[in-house]
């Protein structure tokens, strides 16, 4: 009686120890779920705040103030040749002379009345010393306008649009902010008379470097971009996937193959930097190509997503079955032919995907383009490779340090574009997976 009772109480002790042990295990996990939730939450939080902070400030940039005026494009003052020269047509200084006057008639100033003078020079203040040049780009382009009225809306001033977007407060004092009283007064008019408005900033797509920010974009830096995405895919994609077929189908294993295997995984956590160096020293210093252009900013990049796309193929050659390799040997097919013709078909969803990560990680990168004096202030559309260009993260670069209130707005915008370009490369290498990967 007494061994029976004995037993039973070490099977409830057994029983209570091992409920114990489970709902310790339980609350483990749930502990474990709780910091996993509260970490996702925690990095959905943080991006939600990176992305709200970038577009409040940058979706005012796809807006710009500009001002109507009716303008006499006289041809005593534009061409007084009347050759209807380039030379004689490019000079800007004469376009001033077609919009100061139209500008002054909008704000009712005279033109002739010596006391008003204060006036025409805070006046002239509103134009941006751009709206000349786009006139001047808009005659060239068509030179029968001269001697033809046009109703044109030309830039007003960047301090300007920042005050009409409101982001200079009306309540600043009058010497802390760089619009003066009667400039707003001349504003409010404008606005109310439909003279003044904001229009789509197409600028911020077709513009170069500018010291002003109403007129400067991202177009040259684009171009630059594109040229050397261009390179990176023609050069990156054949020399990555040939390297990788031979390393994994071909090359025999030995200590010279563990070493390049080793090697490139190691140069795919290289910092980008280091990639700029070895540009500078061996395209610029040894081979001589022109510094700052998108050729060099091209190879350099080439270097940097080759490890990359190497890694990729080699995953994906590895992930075809060898029962694939084997039935095309068993029906005759040669090496080559069993992996030209079988494997790498099937290998190419991962390749592509690979690939365009590699293209997204290199369209991103600033450090090693900065080595190589990408950093330049371009002007001018690049028309080759070969051209001096800058490329899109670079301008951001150079954009976040300017001292003007009106960078800010363009750096976020721009950085919006920068990253909806990668999203759209991400999510292109995401379908194109799902598309054509096939389950084994």
């Amino acid at each position: 009686m007494t061994d029976t009772l004995q037993s039973s109480g070490d099977k409830i002790a057994q029983n209570h120890v091992r409920d114990l042990g489970l709902k310790r295990r339980y609350a483990k996990e749930k502990r474990f779920r709780l910091a996993g939730i509260v970490a996702i939450s925690m990095g959905i939080l943080f991006l939600f705040l990176l992305f709200w902070s970038i577009v409040s400030k940058g979706y005012t940039a796809f807006e710009q103030t500009k001002i109507k005026l009716d303008l006499y494009l006289q041809e005593q003052v534009l061409d007084p040749s009347g050759t209807r020269s380039r030379d004689e047509l490019q000079k800007a200084i004469r376009y001033n002379k077609i919009i100061e006057p139209a500008l002054y008639k909008a704000l009712g100033i005279d033109l002739t009345d010596k006391k008003q003078k204060s006036d025409r020079r805070l006046a002239k203040k509103l134009l941006s010393r751009g709206s000349a040049i786009e006139l001047r780009d808009m005659v060239l382009a068509n030179p029968d306008l001269i001697g033809k009225k046009q109703t044109i809306w030309v830039l007003a001033a960047g301090d300007v649009d920042s005050f009409v977007k409101g982001q200079v407060p009306r309540d600043t004092p009058e010497k802390r902010r760089k619009i003066k009283n009667k400039q707003i007064v001349w504003i409010d008019d404008l606005i109310e008379r439909g003279v003044m408005e904001k229009k789509f900033n197409t600028g911020l797509f077709t513009f170069g470097a500018s010291s002003r920010a109403e007129t400067a974009g991202i177009g040259v830096a684009a171009i630059g971009s594109i040229f050397m995405m261009a390179i990176v895919l023609l050069l990156a994609l054949p020399i990555g996937v040939a390297a990788s077929i031979y390393l994994e189908e071909f090359a025999p294993k030995n200590r010279w193959t563990d070493l390049i295997e080793v090697n490139i995984n190691n140069l795919a956590a290289v910092p980008s930097i280091v990639f700029g160096l070895l540009g500078l020293a061996v395209f610029i210093n040894f081979a001589g190509l022109p510094r700052s252009a998108s050729i060099v900013g091209g190879l350099v990049l080439t270097l940097m997503t080759l490890p990359t796309i190497i890694i990729a193929t080699r995953s994906a050659l590895k992930a075809v079955p060898p029962s694939i390799r084997e039935a095309a040997l068993g029906i005759g097919a040669s090496k080559t032919q069993a992996i030209f013709h079988h494997v790498l078909p099937l290998a190419t969803p991962g390749i592509l995907t690979g690939t365009i990560i590699g293209l997204a990680q290199a369209l991103g990168e600033t450090a090693p383009l900065l080595m190589i004096g990408m950093v330049a202030f371009v002007k001018d559309f690049p028309l080759s490779p070969f051209d001096p260009a800058t490329a899109l993260p670079v301008q951001i670069y150079m954009w976040a340090g300017a001292a003007e209130r009106a960078f800010v707005e363009r750096t976020s915008a721009a950085i919006m574009i920068l990253l909806a370009f990668l999203a759209v490369m991400n999510i292109s290498a995401v379908l194109l997976r799902r598309r054509f990967e096939r389950r084994w």
